[in-house]
């Protein structure tokens, strides 16, 4: 896969590491990814609770 220099600075400041260190070692991609699917959850339980406040 090609990385853009744009897809480079997202990682860099969101994990601050680059594509390569993170393709390099496997704990790096686990913590990653465990920090991806934390976010996920959170913006999932941030989004039920504001629809359910819209519709009281």
């Amino acid at each position: 896969m090609n990385y853009t220099p744009e897809m480079e600075k997202a990682m860099q400041s969101s994990h601050k590491m680059g594509f390569a260190e993170y393709s390099r070692k496997l704990e790096n991609q686990i913590a990653v990814e465990k920090r991806r699917q934390n976010d996920y959850e959170k913006c999932k339980n941030i989004t039920a609770d504001f629809v359910s406040q819209l519709h009281k």
